[in-house]
Order: structure tokens, then sequence, then C-alpha cells
């Protein structure tokens, strides 16, 4: 398996269209990677979010690189005070 962890600067006032768009918008579009998993938004309310995917093997989680930076750019760019940090590797330890 491998996984992305995406990090997310953003003003707080806008977290709840953030998560709206994510679970309406960008969720179906995720599952449509190669070899998707899970997917994992996590908001802290404090102007950061951090995504966690999961996908079978690299290609997907490289597809879900592309496609997420596809879906920031059109939607959400407006929105983001920087680029993501972006963390990816295979997963070693899972239960």
């Amino acid at each position: 398996m491998h996984a992305v962890i995406r990090h997310y600067h953003f003003a707080p006032k806008d977290s709840k269209e953030i998560d709206q768009k994510i679970a309406d918008e960008f969720l179906p579009i995720i599952r449509l990677a190669k070899g998707f998993v899970r997917y994992y938004w996590l908001d802290n309310g404090n102007g950061e979010g951090t995504s966690v995917s999961v996908f079978h093997d690299k290609d997907g989680a490289d597809d879900s690189v592309r496609l997420a930076a596809s879906y920031v750019h059109e939607h959400l760019a407006d929105l983001m005070k920087q680029k993501p940090e972006i963390i990816e590797g295979p997963v070693v330890v899972h239960d």
C-alpha cells in the first residue's frame, strides 16, 4: 500500500465551506483514482487541514496527487493561503 498526506493552510472562517466542498465534490473524484483504498480529511478548526489517502500502489497515489492538485487549483485556490505540503510513501506498518 502507498499513502499520501497533504497539509493545507486556510482562514479558519473558511473551514465549513472547505469541509463541505471536500465531502460533496472532491471525495467522489478521489474515489476514482487507481487503487483507491481510503480517504480521510481532518480540519483542526484553526485554519489547517490534512488529508490522508491510501492506495494499493504508488501509481494510485501519484494519480491522487494530480487529481487533488487539479481540484484545489480549480475550486479551492482562492481559499488556500499557500501550496500544501505533500508527504507520500509506502505504508510499512498497519493493522
